[in-house]
């Protein structure tokens, strides 16, 4: 993995957040390379490998992947449920980024067996320090399983 671009999926509706998200990352030494989806069927599409994702070579599994919850389409604890239950995907570390604090929330999405669970700061210096701190972890310090 040292050197190798490690490949971010996330899953955004809001635009401005995503749009952060990938800024954030990008402003990181280390390469990653970013595929953003704006609902949770075509996340899931892409993974599953369908409806135009069947190629490995061209749709290859990230690395990490940053979950929001409140997806239009498949909701983003279902995508959760489905990736952590499915044998060839169980294994990528799912970061939920959400701007909901619900305690139901946070249990089912432990219960789904997410690997980080992130709520989303208001101001905007809050959220690029969150940003950079996610960075350093899960992409510089933590070890990921190379796929």
């Amino acid at each position: 993995m040292i050197g190798e671009p490690i490949l971010v999926m996330l899953v955004e509706d809001n635009k401005d957040h995503a749009e952060l998200v990938i800024r954030t990352m990008e402003e990181h030494t280390i390469g990653n390379k970013i595929i953003h989806f704006l609902d949770g069927q075509s996340a899931l599409d892409y993974l599953i490998r369908r409806d135009g994702f069947e190629n490995p070579e061209t749709s290859p599994r990230p690395h990490v992947i940053l979950l929001d919850l409140r997806l239009p389409k498949v909701d983003g604890l279902e995508v959760l449920h489905i990736i952590k239950e499915t044998e060839d995907l169980k294994s990528i570390p799912i970061i939920i980024l959400t701007t909901s604090d619900a305690e139901k929330d946070v249990v089912r999405a432990y219960n789904h067996h997410v690997n980080s669970y992130l709520v989303k700061p208001v101001g905007f210096e809050e959220f690029r320090k969150l940003m950079d701190d996610l960075g350093f972890y899960w992409l510089r310090w933590n070890t990921h399983l190379g796929k």
